[in-house]
């Protein structure tokens, strides 16, 4: 009997070597490395896609969960009927548009000068890279402390060292809303930082050296040389840095404890969650992720389109 096994293991062996060698076995191979991954990823992400999408067109809420039915567009009608909702998808794009905005500037100066022939610039990156290094969940509670009104430290420096009077950081609409975008700059400049430095190093030096034949100063390389080679890196990053920023509720949800004052610094993706988690609408909040799934996803595609994104990083 073990003779047999073996013999027939041999032989199976053999079949799939024999079928690797062939052309059809290499064409299949790869197809066969990536099944589990597919695979889970349908799992994973399809399927509650999917059922996101199906849930969006019923009912289901605490006081219909098992018994929830086809409403049709009832949730999405519901939501554009809602003054609420274009203020706070006002606020979203406020919150997102400062965020890359500063990002972007933050990141690609930094880098700029930290590509230069400046002392300990090793341990300058070392050091502007622990706001990405260090938990999000951390670093948002460690502001949150700092905007304290009476204890915190920003405050305190504003005191004394300014001499200006306290900021009223959570008691006060905009400057709540103000809080987690300073939060929220500091965590997120560094990963634009690593990839504006990244495309910097690889721009060849000789062009810098053609530009100052030409007679062009600093500013002159860094719009004709340093931002139009950028811009292959940068487009990719951005329309990630765009997405993530949009969706990114942890900082929000912590340093203004997801919404105070009185919900007024709700963003879209904090909105869905209080209406699903706390007020247990789940098909409304199915219906605005929807919405949401769908404005990124038109963003991503014109900005893509526009600035050719796909194109040009492969060029």
């Amino acid at each position: 009997m073990t003779h047999g096994a073996g013999e027939q293991a041999n032989s199976l062996l053999g079949s799939l070597s024999h079928r690797l060698r062939s052309g059809g076995g290499r064409r299949s191979f790869p197809y066969v490395l990536l099944a589990p991954t597919v695979a889970i990823m349908l799992v994973v992400v399809l399927y509650p896609l999917i059922y996101n999408f199906v849930l969006a067109f019923k009912n289901m809420s605490m006081y219909h969960f098992h018994d929830a039915r086809f409403v049709g567009l009832r949730n999405f009608a519901q939501i554009f009927r809602e003054t609420e909702l274009y203020l706070v998808f006002g606020k979203t794009i406020i919150w997102t548009a400062v965020n890359v905005f500063f990002h972007v500037t933050l990141g690609v100066a930094i880098a700029v000068v930290l590509n230069g022939r400046i002392y300990g610039s090793g341990i300058f990156r070392a050091l502007l890279i622990l706001p990405w290094a260090i938990p999000q969940y951390i670093s948002a509670l460690t502001w949150k402390g700092m905007f304290n009104h009476e204890y915190g430290a920003v405050n305190l420096i504003l005191s004394k060292v300014f001499h200006l009077a306290p900021i009223p950081w959570f008691s006060d609409a905009t400057w709540a809303f103000i809080a987690p975008i300073i939060t929220n700059v500091w965590l997120g400049f560094p990963f634009m930082m690593i990839v504006a430095l990244g495309g910097l190093q690889s721009i060849p030096h000789e062009l810098y050296e053609a530009a100052e034949l030409d007679g062009a100063g600093a500013l002159g390389k860094l719009r004709n040389v340093t931002l139009p080679l950028l811009k292959p890196i940068l487009a990719p990053a951005i329309v990630l840095g765009t997405v993530w920023t949009f969706n990114n509720m942890n900082v929000i949800w912590l340093v203004t404890g997801g919404g105070l004052p009185a919900d007024k610094t709700h963003i879209l993706v904090t909105y869905i969650y209080k209406a699903a988690f706390t007020y247990y609408r789940y098909s409304y909040a199915a219906a605005f992720s929807v919405i949401v799934f769908f404005l990124l996803l038109g963003f991503t595609f014109l900005f893509m389109k526009y600035f050719k994104v796909s194109e040009a990083a492969f060029e």
